[in-house]
C-alpha cells in the first residue's frame, strides 16, 4: 500500500469513527445527557478521580482497594481527571482512539501474516469499524477497546518480529487491561518458543539454549516491569494476587455455572455472531481448515509466516470463549465480555472469504455470488450499526434514569456519612459520594463467601452501620420484603419498565 493510499485510508478510518461515534451519542440526546451503557463504566471513573484527588487506588478516599479488573485504563482516566476534562468525554474520546487503531492495526496484522491477502486488509479493518459491538463498546467507558487493542497489537509486534523486550511490555499492558491477557501472552510465548526450535534447525544445542535464554530474559524483563507492581499491590490490598471483581464474579453467577457445558457455551458465543460478521463465519471455518491442514503438513508461506503464528489468533479466539463458558457464563449487555473475539472472527473471517472468492470464474453463479458476499457483508454491518445504536441510547437511558438518578436522590435525601448498602455502585459511588457497603463484593470483599445467601447478605446489612439498602427489588426479593427496610424512593424509568426490567429503589434500614 502507496503512503498517499495509506493516509487517504487513515482518514477514512478516522472519518467512520467520528461520524459512527456522533451518531451513537446523539441518539442519546432523549436521555437528557450523556453517560454510560453500564453503571461499571462510573466505577472506573471513581477509581481515577479518587487517584487523582488522594493519589490512592482506593474507590473509597481513605480505603485502598484491589477491585479495579482494568488499572490501566483507569490511570488513562486519571489523566483526564488531572487535566480537568469532562470524564465522559474522556472516556469517549479514550475508547474511539482505541477503536480507530484497532482497525489499523488489523489492517497491518493481516499485511504481514497474509501478503497474498493484502487487498483484503483494508475491508477488513473497514468492517471493525462498522461493527455495532465495536461502536457500543467504545462509548461504553470501559476498557473493552483497549483490550482489543492491546491483544491486536501483542500479535502483530509478534508477526513483525519486533525485540522481545517491547513484546514483554505490550503483554503487561495487555495484563493490565484484562487479566485474561496473561493467556494470550502464554500463547505467545508457546509460538515463540516453537518458532524458535523450528528456525534452530541443526544448530548446536548449547548455542540455540543462550539465544532462548537472552529472548526469554528480555520478554520477562518487559512483563516483570508493568506486571509485577500491580500484583504486589493487590497482595497488599486484598490478600491475593487478581482482583476482588473475579472472586466475587464466580461466587454471583454459580448457578449458571451448573448448567451444562454446551449451553453454557452457546451463551458467550451467540452474541460475538449478531451482525453483519456472521456471513463471514464460513469463510472463518473455512480458513481455520485450512490453517490446520497446513500446520499438519508443516508448510509455511511464501513470506515465511509460520502455520503456528497463522493459527495462534484463532486458538485464542477458541480458548478465550471457553474461558468464559468454564467460568463466568453470561451473555448479559449484548456479550460484553465476549465482545474482544469479534475482530478475531471479523479477520480471519475476512481472509476466508476473500480466498472463497471467485470473481473471475467461468461459473457465471458463482461471479455473481464473489461479488454478492462483500456487498450483503457490507449491508448487514450498516444495518446492525444503525439498531446497535438504538440499543446503545436505550442501555445509557437505563443508567441515567436508575443508578444515576437514584445517586442524585441519595446526594439531596441523605447525611453525607450515611453508609450506604448498594448493589450497584458505579454512579452511587461517583455521583453520591458517600461510605459504601458493596453486596457484590468490589469494595466488600467479605461479603463473597456468601453473597448468593440472601438470607445471610440479609442478616449482614442488619448487622453492619448502613443507613439504606439501595437495590433493585428483583435482585433481593426476600430482604426487601423484610419489615427492616422500609421503601423511601424509587425511579421512575420508562425505558427500563419496556425492557421487563423493575425500576430501582432505596430502603431506609428501620433497627
Amino acid at each position: 500500500m502507496s503512503d498517499v493510499l495509506q493516509q487517504r485510508w487513515c482518514l477514512v478510518g478516522v472519518a467512520i469513527v467520528l461520524i459512527v461515534g456522533a451518531f451513537y451519542l446523539w441518539g442519546t440526546v432523549r436521555c437528557g445527557e450523556f453517560g454510560f451503557p453500564l453503571d461499571d463504566g462510573w466505577i472506573h471513573q471513581t477509581y481515577a478521580r479518587n487517584l487523582a484527588q488522594t493519589g490512592q487506588f482506593a474507590y473509597v478516599p481513605g480505603q485502598i482497594s484491589a477491585g479495579s479488573t482494568s488499572p490501566l485504563w483507569t490511570l488513562l482516566l486519571t489523566l483526564g481527571h488531572l487535566l480537568r476534562l469532562p470524564p465522559t468525554m474522556w472516556a469517549y474520546f479514550l475508547g474511539l482512539v482505541c477503536w480507530f487503531l484497532s482497525g489499523w492495526v488489523g489492517i497491518a496484522l493481516v499485511r504481514l501474516v497474509y501478503p497474498a491477502a493484502r487487498p483484503a486488509g483494508v475491508w477488513i479493518g473497514m468492517a471493525c469499524w462498522l461493527e455495532w459491538h465495536m461502536a457500543w463498546a467504545a462509548l461504553s467507558g470501559m476498557e473493552t477497546m483497549l483490550f482489543v487493542l492491546l491483544m491486536l497489537a501483542l500479535i502483530e509486534r509478534y508477526a513483525a518480529r519486533a525485540h522481545p523486550f517491547l513484546l514483554g511490555l505490550v503483554s503487561g499492558a495487555l495484563f493490565l487491561a484484562r487479566p485474561e491477557g496473561a493467556v494470550l501472552v502464554v500463547l505467545v510465548g508457546i509460538v515463540l518458543l516453537v518458532d524458535r526450535a523450528t528456525r534452530a534447525g541443526p544448530a548446536p544445542s548449547g548455542v540455540w539454549s543462550k539465544s532462548l535464554l537472552v529472548v526469554l530474559a528480555d520478554l520477562g524483563a518487559g512483563l516483570a516491569l508493568l506486571v509485577i507492581p500491580y500484583l504486589v499491590f493487590n497482595l497488599y490490598a486484598s490478600g491475593s494476587i487478581l482482583p476482588n471483581t473475579f472472586y466475587a464474579k464466580q461466587t454471583e453467577y454459580r448457578t449458571v455455572l451448573a448448567q451444562p457445558f454446551l449451553l453454557r457455551l452457546w451463551r458467550v458465543a451467540r452474541h460475538p455472531l449478531v451482525g453483519g460478521q456472521v456471513l463471514l463465519l464460513p469463510g472463518f471455518v473455512w480458513e481455520t481448515v485450512h490453517l490446520i491442514r497446513s500446520r499438519i503438513r508443516g508448510r509455511r508461506d511464501q513470506g515465511g509466516t509460520s502455520s503456528w503464528l497463522k493459527l495462534l489468533p484463532v486458538v485464542w479466539w477458541v480458548v478465550y470463549l471457553l474461558i468464559y463458558a468454564l467460568r463466568l457464563p453470561v451473555d448479559y449487555q449484548h456479550g460484553r465480555y465476549v465482545m474482544p473475539t469479534i475482530p478475531f472472527l471479523v479477520l480471519y473471517g475476512g481472509v476466508g472469504t476473500y480466498r472463497l472468492l471467485c470473481p473471475h470464474s467461468s461459473r457465471l453463479v458463482v461471479r455473481v455470488l464473489s461479488r454478492a458476499a462483500p456487498l450483503a457483508v457490507g449491508c448487514l454491518l450498516v444495518a446492525f450499526l444503525l439498531l446497535g445504536g438504538q440499543a446503545y441510547a436505550d442501555d445509557v437511558c437505563i443508567i441515567n434514569g436508575e443508578m444515576v438518578a437514584v445517586a442524585r436522590w441519595l446526594n439531596a435525601h441523605t447525611p453525607p456519612d450515611a453508609l450506604l448498602a448498594a448493589h450497584d455502585i458505579g454512579a452511587i459511588g461517583y455521583l453520591g459520594e458517600r461510605p459504601l457497603l458493596d453486596l457484590a463484593g468490589l469494595v466488600t470483599p467479605e461479603v463473597i463467601p456468601f453473597m448468593r445467601d440472601e438470607a445471610r447478605l440479609t442478616q449482614f446489612v442488619l448487622d453492619s452501620q448502613a443507613a439504606y439498602l439501595v437495590t433493585f427489588p428483583s435482585w433481593y426479593p426476600q430482604m426487601v420484603a423484610d419489615p427492616h427496610f422500609d421503601l423511601v424512593y424509587q425511579t421512575d424509568c420508562a425505558v427500563t419498565r419496556e425492557k421487563g426490567g423493575d425500576n430501582m429503589a432505596v430502603y431506609k434500614i428501620q433497627r
